[in-house]
């Protein structure tokens, strides 16, 4: 399934987040959104997810959900959202007991996902056993729990140190290398959208407009540190936002 955004714009009051925002995620494809602070970045992902409507504009779907899909659009958010009093297993679960999937059927997800996450051997932890890295990987589980259409990330890695946050890369990379999903992600991080992003769209400073479209065809496999390649699309990448991005930092500061 693709999602295609059609003219979105929006305002809180007077103030104008977004204008005349056009832009296709195409299935099997991780699309980054990145820009200036308060670019309005959380808030297209809001009207993503059908959290919040534009004032102007529509969001579509286009194409069929995937086989089993249970949530079409799924979240996975900065600070996990895992339910403390649940095991690793509890909170996967939970997603599945929403749409009454118990016993056998919801065992054979769940022992799927904790797989392809790399948490097996933590089904009965508590989050408060875990380290920040694990938590997030249980989210990402939880997520693909109910085989969405979409996963929608908001800034997933940015309460992470830069190791955990390396590593959580190479989660994300080993994942989707072995079975393609459809993303949207949000980060201010330029590293993690060029090793991520098959197409980077680079927002202005608010409102947020559209400024360019990168695309990346390298293989997310074969992407590493010191690739010249990489280097040169994350210099573009800051050569559009640095002087936006100042300015975003002063106005913020000014408040």
């Amino acid at each position: 399934m693709d999602i295609r955004l059609e003219g979105i714009s929006h305002s809180y009051g007077d103030t104008e987040v977004l204008r005349d925002i056009s832009l296709e995620v195409t299935s099997d494809q991780i699309v980054c959104l990145v820009g200036p602070s308060g670019c309005g970045k959380s808030t297209l992902l809001r009207f993503l997810g059908g959290l919040e409507r534009p004032t102007k504009g529509r969001v579509l779907q286009v194409g069929s959900p995937p086989e089993g899909c249970l949530n079409p659009l799924t979240y996975v958010f900065q600070d996990f959202a895992l339910l403390p009093w649940r095991t690793v297993r509890g909170n996967v679960s939970l997603v599945l007991e929403d749409h009454g999937i118990r016993g056998d059927r919801a065992e054979a997800i769940i022992a799927d996902v904790l797989s392809r996450t790399r948490l097996s051997d933590f089904a009965e932890a508590l989050p408060r056993q875990l380290s920040g890295g694990m938590k997030q990987r249980v989210a990402i589980a939880r997520a693909l729990a109910v085989n969405p259409a979409v996963m929608l990330l908001d800034e997933p890695l940015s309460a992470l140190d830069a190791q955990t946050r390396e590593l959580l890369m190479d989660d994300l990379v080993s994942l989707w290398t072995r079975a393609p999903f459809t993303a949207v992600y949000v980060t201010h991080n330029l590293a993690e959208a060029v090793r991520l992003g098959h197409k980077i769209a680079v927002l202005s400073r608010r409102p947020g407009q559209i400024r360019e479209v990168v695309s990346i065809d390298m293989p997310l496999s074969e992407r590493s540190h010191g690739n010249p390649e990489l280097e040169a699309v994350q210099s573009h990448l800051w050569n559009l936002m640095r002087e936006e991005a100042k300015a975003a930092d002063e106005e913020l500061l000014d408040v």
